[in-house]
């Protein structure tokens, strides 16, 4: 036989598809912790989109894509009055949850936000389950999307622990892709094939270019990035369950397949069993929206704020102890060009809370940054250097760490104490101090978007697990509709 040829025999589905479908069909998360912080994380996450609604560049993004454009049961876009197709809607809610990098992370080989995956489920849910009623079928319940915001978080941040697609220059939103088709596929109907067939589907996509994230490309294409990825999620399973068909050896193929082409031969595989670890280990960010490597750095500066206040001009140098990942992404010098840039840079996030005691999204708008040289001044005089203990138990399974230490030195042989925070607030090692903080900011963000009582009902209603997991998701989303 010639050589010349490809052997044309269709192969069994690759082992990672097959071990993800079985998980989301298969697999119970019944964990009352993972169940308590997903409601918290859907709280967290909303409260985030609402926040990112005073901003007309995030804004601009949303609605239909042709002006006008109207769809029966269409899903609600929280905060707003749209009602969109799945798609459609699967991007807005997207957008808004990111836009302000506000809410849940995880960091591991690769790095990502979770609750990204939430753009997807709820407009997939809500779209369904409208379509259901009208029908005359059960509605689907919030207790189901709490499940699937278990399952997507743990495929996305199981896939993330030892898989690291930044290394190769790809964006962590092919995880969000990835895990928001396994679990819409799930919500939509589809049974353990066709969740295999879609994943293969959000594989060939192949990934986003991590460029928009770093200098000097930085830009506010990494704040919508996350929605078009829902987006593509909800796309890839609509049409599947329509009967599309899947490519087995997605991953696998010699030559064509996603590890040939973009891991150099790599396998990607998963490190442990899928369960519920990421939902109970998930990092929320609670006081400053910040880039997750840079919170325990913001939080030291806060402390330092008012040692320093009064003597700017003394300040010689800072140093700035970090770990490898930082400096890797969110470590840089010279001008910033706009306020996606300037919230991943960890400079930029230090000086703020050292000239002004905290760090908010307004700060890194262009008008207050022009207004106050101060900042580049002191950036100028930062030194960051690698603690290499920090690095590694940012790795560790049982730390998980985020440290950062800032020391200030004076021209006079002076210096402030070296202030050291390795693990953030959001972590779960303090979730006792937490989760109240939490609780504080998606009460501060429903009050930025509708009237009081409005706000303390919904407030109240997702403080209750039992009644939030029984209600009919079309009513949950009917309580966020501004007409």
């Amino acid at each position: 036989m010639s050589k010349n040829v490809d052997i044309n025999r269709r192969p069994a589905p690759d082992g990672l598809l097959v071990q993800i479908a079985d998980y989301v069909t298969n697999t119970d998360t019944g964990s009352p912790e993972a169940r308590r912080t997903a409601r918290h994380c859907l709280m967290d996450t909303l409260g985030c989109g609402l926040q990112a609604l005073r901003f007309p560049e995030c804004t601009k993004h949303l609605g239909p894509l042709v002006p006008g454009t109207t769809v029966r049961h269409g899903a609600r876009v929280p905060g707003t009055s749209h009602e969109l197709d799945p798609v459609t809607a699967a991007f807005n809610i997207g957008c808004i949850i990111r836009w302000l990098d506000f809410n849940d992370t995880w960091l591991a080989a690769e790095w990502g936000h979770p609750s990204d995956n939430l753009g997807a489920i709820l407009a997939t849910a809500d779209y369904s389950s409208r379509v259901a009623v009208a029908e005359g079928r059960a509605p689907i319940s919030m207790g189901e999307v709490l499940t699937a915001m278990i399952k997507a978080h743990e495929i996305q941040g199981v896939l993330a622990l030892d898989n690291s697609f930044n290394r190769v220059g790809l964006d962590h939103v092919l995880l969000v892709r990835v895990a928001s088709t396994a679990v819409v596929t799930h919500l939509l109907g589809g049974d353990r094939e066709q969740i295999m067939d879609a994943l293969s589907q959000a594989w060939a996509d192949g990934g986003a270019l991590r460029t928009y994230r770093h200098a000097p490309n930085a830009g506010s294409r990494k704040s919508w990035a996350a929605g078009d990825a829902t987006a593509r999620a909800v796309r890839l399973a609509m049409i599947t369950l329509k009967g599309e068909m899947g490519l087995p050896s997605v991953l696998s193929a010699p030559q064509w397949g996603f590890q040939d082409v973009l891991l150099k031969g790599k396998p990607v595989r998963l490190s442990q069993p899928l369960g519920s670890y990421v939902m109970e280990n998930v990092l929320f960010k609670l006081s400053y929206p910040a880039e997750f490597h840079a919170q325990t750095a913001v939080e030291c500066a806060v402390q330092l704020h008012s040692q320093v206040s009064d003597r700017l001009d003394d300040i010689d140098r800072i140093e700035l102890t970090t770990h490898e990942s930082a400096i890797r992404i969110i470590s840089k010098t010279g001008p910033l060009a706009n306020p996606a840039d300037r919230d991943h840079c960890l400079q930029y996030m230090v000086a703020v809370p050292l000239l002004y005691g905290t760090l908010t999204a307004e700060h890194y708008e262009d008008a207050f940054h022009q207004g106050d040289d101060r900042i580049d001044v002191l950036r100028n005089k930062m030194q960051v250097v690698e603690d290499p203990r920090y690095s590694a138990e940012y790795l560790e399974a049982d730390k998980r760490s985020i440290a950062n230490a800032i020391q200030i030195f004076f021209k006079d042989g002076s210096h402030t104490n070296r202030v050291e925070v390795e693990y953030p607030i959001g972590h779960r090692r303090r979730r006792h101090d937490g989760i109240p903080v939490l609780k504080q900011k998606f009460l501060q963000n429903l009050h930025s978007r509708f009237p009081q009582g409005q706000s303390r009902h919904i407030f109240e209603l997702c403080q209750d697990q039992a009644r939030l997991e029984a209600m009919p998701v079309h009513d949950f989303m009917a309580q966020f509709v501004i007409n």
